[in-house]
Parts: structure tokens; C-alpha cells; sequence
């Protein structure tokens, strides 16, 4: 089966079903509300670019990516409980990967992963990121540097 992963942008069609998804995760700290997430990526606009995620036609999940001051971030990444281990939320990563090395130029992208999060540590490192020394606030840089 193919997987046709897209990002698209948030708007009055689709906004109230992204409020709607939920990950579940050991602590409740692991994941910023999507609520939360839009509500920064309004107040810091110009840096910020909030999407949902879809498999062809089905919104499986939501990320928010910093693209300012060359510092590329994927800030807040989830899958719907609903969309978990199918494989969706790897192949969402690459495509989030792609969008900031093809639209911003990116060489090097960061996740902010909490200390204690070790299944997201696990996911992030099976596509390639490595532990940084920063860490700031319960949170490690993790980092992917590309070519």
C-alpha cells in the first residue's frame, strides 16, 4: 500500500479537526497540546509554520517547525493515537525533513526532546539525529545534519 504523506496548512476547513488529535504518551509534558502549538505558532509568526499532517485524504497528525535564524527545528511532531505504529510517523518525519531542506535550505535540523522521553529518542535516532550537548530546560537538541 502506498502512502502519499503531505503537509498542509491550517485553515478554516480543516483547524477543528486538528484540535481534535491526541497522541498518548507516557507524560503528559512529552507533547505540546496542538491548541498550545498554534497558539505560539501565532504569536511567533514569522518563524514559525504549523501543518497538519495527511495520508492521502485522512489527517493523521500535526507538526510545527522553526525556520528562524538558520536554527531549523521540527518543535512539535505527533500521530494520532489513531495512526500509531503503521509505519506513518517515520515516513511524516522524512517529509518534514524534506520540506525544511528544500524550502529553507536547511543543513542542520534539531527536535527538542525531553530528558525522560526515550521513545521519542529512539524514533528521532532511527532517522539519523544524534544527541547534541545542548540541553536546555529537560530537553535535549537532538540533530540531524544533511548534505
Amino acid at each position: 500500500m502506498i502512502q502519499l504523506i503531505k503537509l498542509r496548512t491550517i485553515g478554516e476547513d480543516n483547524y477543528q479537526q486538528c484540535l481534535n488529535l491526541r497522541a498518548s504518551v507516557e507524560k503528559e509534558s512529552f507533547v505540546d497540546s496542538v491548541a498550545y502549538s498554534l497558539a505560539e505558532a501565532w504569536v511567533f509568526y514569522q518563524d514559525t509554520r504549523p501543518f497538519a499532517i495527511y495520508n492521502d485524504d485522512n489527517m493523521i497528525g500535526f507538526v510545527s517547525m522553526y525556520i528562524g535564524e538558520e536554527n531549523h527545528q521540527i518543535v512539535n511532531f505527533l500521530i494520532d493515537d489513531a495512526f500509531q505504529r503503521k509505519g506513518l510517523g517515520a515516513e511524516a518525519a522524512k517529509v518534514c525533513i524534506s520540506y525544511l531542506q528544500k524550502e529553507y535550505h536547511a543543513s542542520r535540523i534539531s527536535v527538542p526532546v525531553e530528558l525522560e522521553n526515550m521513545v521519542a529518542q529512539t524514533f528521532w535516532r532511527k532517522l539519523g539525529f544524534s544527541f547534541s550537548d545542548d540541553v536546555e530546560d529537560g530537553y535535549v537538541f537532538m540533530r540531524l545534519y544533511l548534505a
